[in-house]
């Protein structure tokens, strides 16, 4: 009888049963990047629990108890290694605070985690479910990566408090976003400058069509 694909799987790594046993969130952080070396290796269609659990050299069981399927394994394992973060400089103005997280962002889009992330993306838009877990814990879109950089310039006086909960506030990330999507990686830096001097800053400075509660 020829080997199955787990057969396969356990000779690549050895018999996680001869492993020293591992608990709580040792095993969790080895578990979250084998999820994510397989994510990078077959994409999101060909990861598995039997996959990640034999990399990880631990049970599937084990993976079950502590996620219900593939999707919460994904977005765990993305927001653990915080592939979205960004932590830019004060350089103490709105302007150039949003042009350094934006280049902090498009260096990680431009570096392997940049296919994971447009994988996740992609089978977001096919799948409301997993688009709506992405969405609540992994930051691949909206304000999130600048968010710091707007409350500093609400300190400043630049901008208004009311835009931070405003549609307005994601855009830079957006635009940065859909670029990628369509175009790759790095994002010319002459892009990232129109983003911001074009688009983002005349949104932010300008007023609210209603006046904000």
């Amino acid at each position: 009888m020829p080997p199955t694909t787990g057969d396969a799987l356990d000779r690549s790594v050895g018999d996680h049963r001869r492993n020293p046993r591992r608990r709580g969130e040792e095993l969790e952080q080895a578990i979250l990047t084998a999820a994510l070396e397989e994510l990078a290796e077959v994409g999101y269609a060909g990861l598995t629990m039997e996959r990640v659990a034999v990399r990880a050299r631990t049970g599937k069981a084990v993976l079950y108890r502590r996620w219900p399927g593939r999707a919460e394994l994904v977005v765990d394992a993305c927001a653990a290694h915080r592939l979205t973060d960004v932590d830019p400089p004060d350089t103490g103005a709105l302007r150039t605070d949003v042009i350094a997280a934006l280049r902090q962002l498009s260096a990680k889009l431009a570096a392997s985690h940049g296919d994971i992330l447009r994988g996740l993306l992609t089978e977001a838009m096919h799948d409301p479910e997993f688009a709506r877990l992405v969405r609540e814990r992994v930051q691949t879109a909206g304000s999130g990566p600048i968010q710091g950089v707007l409350w500093r310039a609400v300190e400043r006086g630049e901008i208004e408090s009311w835009v931070l909960g405003s549609r307005r506030a994601a855009v830079a990330v957006d635009l940065l976003r859909n670029q990628f999507l369509l175009h790759g990686a790095p994002i010319p830096e002459d892009v990232i400058t129109e983003i911001v001097d074009e688009v983002y800053l005349p949104l932010l400075l300008a007023p609210p069509l209603t006046s904000p509660e």
